[in-house]
């Protein structure tokens, strides 16, 4: 089942839609729920009636229908109450160590790096990525994400893996630029965290068949900078699967219906592959010769990001920014 939000001038979580898999096609649901927040807060109740009317869409039986333009469509929770991401992909994390010259603590293998991001005010698929400063170090990373259900304090990982209701992908802009200075006053991200981008329809990990097994995406994300291959990495490549990451959030807390856990930016060890951030290729540079390169976004940089399945299809829809000054 794929869902999404259509934009709307009344309402800031936008407006409940069913998705056709081929993505042509959507309906309304709003008998169901007004909006995806409210449907994942009673998702016991709302994802059956929603799996009816994607069963009905699919055999052309189901009255209001529309042709699906994708800039009309918000991120599928254009708020929520929870987004933290997290940094499950090792080769990320190593090749940042390993550019600042500094060794991988024992830790980071089995205890997630983790952050709280603001959700308060996602942008869409589309929107233009607002630069504030080109001293800020605009960057663009490409994840995937989970929508959960009510999570429980405590949850193990294999028990979290089954409060996961929808699958996202996610461009999480980093401020390069400001992070050094936030993490040196020990007290983590904030400014250099600004709004993220959802591809504009969220899937039940069922739509991804055998792609979706041990709690990861085994397809490859693909990135397109500037209208050039910038990266196709497989996202199956997770250190921490979706569930451990859950689990480590909820250790201390439970975690309410619309929690988003973002993955971390997707990495693979071979170079072939590319990768889904200009930190990372910036890294590679610096540890190859010494000096970082490619510079961060400008505006008018062009960002695009899509995961398609075996078959070629698209399942999540694109994301397509480009930077553009900020109007303060």
């Amino acid at each position: 089942m794929k869902l999404g939000s259509l934009r709307s001038r009344e309402s800031r979580d936008g407006v409940l839609c069913v998705v056709s898999r081929d993505l042509k096609r959507a309906v309304r649901a709003t008998g169901v729920a007004p909006s995806l927040r409210e449907a994942i807060e009673s998702w016991s109740v709302a994802e059956p009636r929603l799996r009816e009317i994607a069963q009905r869409l699919e055999n052309g039986s189901v009255a209001g229908e529309f042709a699906v333009d994708q800039k009309e469509f918000h991120s599928p929770l254009p708020r929520a109450f929870q987004w933290a991401d997290g940094s499950a992909f090792l080769h990320h994390v190593k090749l940042v160590r390993m550019a600042r010259k500094a060794e991988m603590p024992p830790s980071f293998y089995h205890d997630p790096l983790m952050y709280q991001g603001g959700s308060d005010d996602f942008l869409a698929p589309t929107d233009p990525i607002p630069q504030v400063d080109f001293a800020h170090g605009t960057d663009f990373e490409g994840e995937v994400a989970v929508v959960t259900t009510d999570v429980p304090i405590g949850i193990s990982p294999e028990a979290a893996l089954k409060h996961i209701a929808l699958v996202m992908v996610v461009n999480d802009v980093s401020l390069r630029g400001l992070i050094p200075e936030e993490l040196a006053k020990g007290f983590g991200f904030f400014q250099s965290k600004p709004q993220s981008a959802f591809a504009p329809f969220a899937v039940t990990p069922d739509e991804l068949g055998s792609a979706w097994r041990d709690g990861r995406v085994h397809l490859p994300l693909n990135v397109t900078f500037n209208g050039g291959f910038f990266g196709n990495a497989d996202a199956g490549a997770m250190h921490f699967h979706f569930g451990q990451l859950i689990a480590h959030v909820a250790r201390t807390r439970t975690l309410g219906a619309g929690s988003i856990i973002g993955s971390g930016t997707v990495s693979n060890e071979d170079p072939s592959r590319g990768s889904s951030c200009l930190a990372e290729r910036r890294m590679i540079e610096q540890i190859g010769s010494g000096e970082a390169k490619t510079p961060f976004m400008k505006v008018g940089d062009r960002v695009q990001m899509e995961m398609l399945n075996e078959q070629g299809q698209s399942l999540f829809g694109a994301i397509d920014q480009v930077v553009e000054k900020a109007k303060v």
